[in-house]
């Protein structure tokens, strides 16, 4: 089954573009490129997985290296797993630097720290390339839907000139700021969803302790002020204990990690966000890292 769902595409010029990283995001990202007409060449450290990819989008190119995946290409996009990984697709004499053409466009799309962001514009203002940091949100229905939110720090002229290609796979594709606004913009929506899914956890394990039908009470109060993409989409999976949709609890503390750092530097206190990131451990040490994190609510009962 294919993991990239059919979207209607924006008229858009076809551009030569490469993709880092096939996992569950980079992989129907890649293959929204693709289908909406541009040329793409592939890099994934599994040549198996670029190979699947490629059977799937006839037309398009694999390449065994990041350095020979970004030649003569105009756009880079790239989706990996932290800072370590994106350091290793980008730098050294087999990285994407090292490939790019004068001009070039490097468009990350991992969720890694401001700081990497900054040391990584910087690096490739010193080789006349350009560097946009560009964390998204959506999970991995948003990717295979072709429907994430996409927040972009950077200079403008290279996110207008990334834009109209990005749309592929995305729903919003917006510039908050220079270099490192995306990570800092994406710390903020992973703060606010740690918040959200345990005030959910603790709403849904009340009702049921109190006998109450939940599927029916989060039916009402979903048309009131507690409201959320949170209750809409994962209360009543929450309620029936179903915990395989998507964004897992490993990659939450990834993020939330990233979130507290970030705070200790610029003197933010997030007391609910850190106390939320301990009960990701918790979950952690039930054996719930691949769980979704709405898993929370395990803790609870």
């Amino acid at each position: 089954m294919s993991q990239i769902a059919a979207k209607t595409y924006e008229t858009a010029p076809a551009r030569k573009v490469a993709f880092l990283g096939l996992g569950v995001m980079g992989y129907p990202m890649a293959g929204h490129l693709a289908r909406a007409g541009h040329h793409v060449t592939v890099y994934n450290r599994s040549a198996a997985k670029a190979a699947a990819w490629a059977a799937e989008c006839p037309g398009n190119a694999t390449a065994p290296t990041p350095r020979e995946a970004v030649a003569g290409v105009d756009i880079v996009f790239a989706c990996v797993g932290n800072d370590a990984d994106l350091r290793s697709v980008v730098l050294g004499p087999e990285g994407a630097f090292a490939g790019m053409k004068p001009g070039a466009i490097f468009v990350d799309h991992t969720t890694a720290s401001a700081e990497v962001a900054r040391e990584l514009y910087a690096e490739a203002q010193k080789r006349g390339l350009h560097f946009v940091d560009a964390p998204v949100s959506g999970g991995q229905a948003g990717a295979q839907n072709g429907m994430l939110t996409v927040m972009c720090g950077g200079d403008a002229a290279a996110f207008d000139n990334v834009k109209p290609a990005a749309m592929a796979f995305s729903r919003a594709f917006t510039l908050l700021g220079a270099s490192g606004a995306g990570q800092l913009a994406k710390m903020v929506n992973q703060i606010c969803i740690a918040g959200l899914v345990q005030g959910l956890s603790e709403a849904i394990a009340f009702g049921q302790q109190a006998g109450l039908d939940m599927h029916q009470v989060l039916d009402v109060i979903g048309k009131g002020a507690a409201q959320s993409w949170q209750l809409d989409n994962r209360g009543k999976t929450m309620a029936d204990d179903k915990f395989e949709f998507g964004f897992a609890v490993d990659w939450m503390r990834k993020d939330l990690g990233l979130v507290l750092d970030e705070a200790k530097r610029n003197g933010a206190r997030l007391p609910v966000t850190a106390l939320v990131d301990q009960f990701y451990a918790d979950v952690q040490k039930m054996g719930g890292g691949r769980w979704d994190t709405s898993s929370l609510i395990r803790r609870l009962r």
